[in-house]
């Protein structure tokens, strides 16, 4: 029987700074900050009454996988993910900190979600029908859903903590807001992270369609923060039985959100519980791209 799933992290004393729709955060002093992933899911921008047993494991674990397979690229902003050398006042609370939870810097984020896409899907598809273009940058005529494109594009949106969509912007905002260097700092690191991680995943079985990173600074340095290449930002596909006029399966939500589509839900609050067996497959799938991209067959 799986255990229970962890809704929200209750530490003492401590209270988090936010609450995000997977991530609990707690400040440790001035220069440091504590990463909770739990089990909450989340869907059509909805966190959901039923978590997934394991989920906040399943992440951590991957961001940690990738934050270490791409430090020669670019640094990353985590100090520990031992819970042995987590500060005193987080001992009592291991149990619930255990596997899911990292110690991090604190960076100064840039207000971007650097989005990459190699595949033409999603909002990417539906933007490409409306305007024959993905976020301004126009792309061949006939492209069919899931098609590969020419080359990988970078597609920033702003970052809103809002709870809704993030909102695409052009490069020439994100140019406005950060800075011209950062910028090109920001579409080139993000590019180079996405061909080296993508080399990776094909090398497992997997398509890395499209995904998102955030950046922020730490003594005026960039550093890769947040989470990093999870099935909750990235769309990974299998390799085999790969077929462009539709979509494809994928590592991620697709069982929550076909269920949630079979019960007309309206998409507005209160957002529904789900059964046991969509939880179940849900984990499964968590768990099977745990196990293809890192190689580890347990957490």
């Amino acid at each position: 029987m799986m255990q229970n799933a962890l809704l929200e992290t209750r530490l003492g004393g401590l209270s988090p700074i936010a609450r995000g729709k997977v991530r609990d955060i707690y400040s440790l002093g001035d220069h440091e900050l504590l990463f909770v992933a739990t089990d909450r899911i989340s869907a059509f921008d909805h966190v959901l009454a039923t978590g997934v047993p394991d989920k906040g494991r399943i992440l951590t674990q991957l961001s940690l996988f990738w934050f270490d397979f791409l430090k020669d690229t670019v640094k990353n902003h985590v100090l520990t993910a031992d819970p042995s050398q987590f500060p005193a006042e987080l001992q009592p609370h291991l149990d619930q900190l255990a596997g899911r939870s990292m110690v991090v810097r604190r960076a100064q984020m840039f207000p971007v979600e650097c989005v990459v896409r190699a595949y033409l899907s999603g909002s990417g598809w539906k933007d490409y029908q409306a305007t024959g273009a993905v976020c301004g940058i126009k792309l061949p005529a006939g492209l069919k859903e899931s098609d590969r494109l020419p080359e990988p594009i970078f597609t920033p949106a702003a970052k809103i903590n809002t709870g809704g969509h993030d909102e695409n912007i052009s490069f020439e905002t994100v140019i406005e807001t950060v800075g011209l260097e950062h910028a090109n700092a920001l579409r080139q690191l993000t590019l180079d992270i996405f061909e080296k991680a993508s080399r990776h995943a094909e090398s497992r079985g997997l398509i890395l369609a499209d995904t998102k990173f955030e950046f922020g600074l730490i003594d005026g340095e960039i550093v890769l923060a947040d989470e990093v290449l999870t099935p909750d930002s990235s769309r990974y596909w299998p390799k085999d039985g790969y077929a462009p006029g539709g979509p494809q399966p994928s590592f991620d939500k697709q069982y929550v959100r076909d269920y949630l589509e079979s019960i007309r839900w309206n998409k507005q609050a209160p957002a529904p519980a789900l059964p046991d067996d969509v939880v179940a497959r849900t984990r499964e799938k968590y768990l099977e791209a745990f196990r293809l991209i890192s190689g580890r067959e347990t957490l």
